[in-house]
C-alpha cells in the first residue's frame, strides 16, 4: 500500500501516528498494518499485526500460514475465527489487491483499485497469542466472500471491502449480533472498481517496490506467433 498517510488517517479516523513506509507486495506473515477499536474505548487507533492469524488455544504458530483469509460465509462456525468474528474485528487499510491469470506457464499479476486507486479498507480479524516461552503475538486476517463480476474470471473468491458508513459498526466490539454485520460480507460494486495488468517482478515475494507494481503492458503476439 502507497497511500499517503493523510489519506489513511482521514479513512479510518484514527488518533495516532504510525511510521510511513509505503509497501506494494505484501507477502503472507509480514506484518501489515490494521484499525481497530477495543473495547470500553471510543477512538480507534492503528497497529501492526503479523498476517495470517493465530487464534489464542493454539499449540504453536504454524496454523498462521493457513488462516491468511477467513471465509465469510463460515466464519460464525470455523474454530479459528469464530471468537474473533463477534468480538476482535478490525480494519485493513489498502489501496489494492492483486489477483493472478495463469498464462500457459506465467503468471501475470493484476492489481483491483477502488475509485481511482483511493485508500479503503479490507474487513479483517485479529487476535492475540502467547507463545510458550510467554512472548505475545498479535495477528489477523482478511475476510473475503465471492467475486464480483470484475474479480470472477481470475479468482473465485474476493477480499470483503468495507464501505466507510459501515466502519463504526464493523469496528464495535460491543456489537455481538451477527445479523448487524452480516451484510457487511458481500462483494464490493464492481462498476465502483478497476483493473490493470502489472509488472510480473510483483511474482517475486522479496520485490517490493513501486516498480513492480506499475502498470504494465502485456505482449502482444505477433502475426507469425499466431499460426
Amino acid at each position: 500500500m502507497d497511500g499517503s498517510w493523510t489519506e489513511i488517517r482521514n479513512l479510518c479516523a484514527a488518533d495516532d501516528e504510525v511510521e510511513e513506509h509505503p509497501r506494494y507486495n505484501i507477502a503472507p506473515t509480514q506484518p501489515v498494518l490494521i484499525v481497530l477499536k477495543e473495547q470500553g474505548k471510543k477512538i480507534r487507533h492503528f497497529t501492526t499485526m503479523r498476517w495470517g492469524l493465530i487464534p489464542s488455544w493454539a499449540k504453536d504458530m504454524s496454523i498462521g500460514n493457513r488462516t491468511l483469509n477467513a471465509r465469510s460465509e463460515t466464519v460464525t462456525t470455523t474454530p479459528a475465527f469464530r471468537d474473533s468474528i463477534f468480538t476482535k474485528r478490525c480494519l485493513i487499510p489498502a489501496d489494492g489487491f492483486y489477483e493472478w491469470r495463469k498464462m500457459g506457464s506465467v503468471k501475470q499479476p493484476y492489481c483491483f483499485e477502488v475509485g481511482e486507486g483511493e485508500v479503503f479498507a479490507f474487513a479483517g480479524l485479529w487476535d492475540e497469542w502467547r507463545s510458550p516461552y510467554g512472548e505475545i503475538i498479535e495477528s489477523c486476517t482478511i475476510l473475503t466472500t465471492g467475486p464480483n463480476s470484475l474479480v470472477a474470471d481470475l479468482h473465485d473468491r474476493m477480499p470483503v471491502i468495507v464501505t466507510p458508513d459501515k466502519y463504526d459498526v464493523w469496528l464495535d466490539p460491543d456489537v455481538n449480533d451477527f445479523g448487524r454485520i452480516r451484510d457487511i460480507l458481500k462483494p464490493y460494486d464492481a462498476n465502483l472498481m478497476r483493473r490493470y495488468p502489472v509488472s510480473r517482478k510483483l511474482n517475486n515475494s522479496k520485490i517490493d517496490d513501486a516498480e513492480a507494481a506499475s502498470p504494465a503492458t502485456l505482449d502482444t503476439p505477433t502475426q507469425g506467433q499466431l499460426f
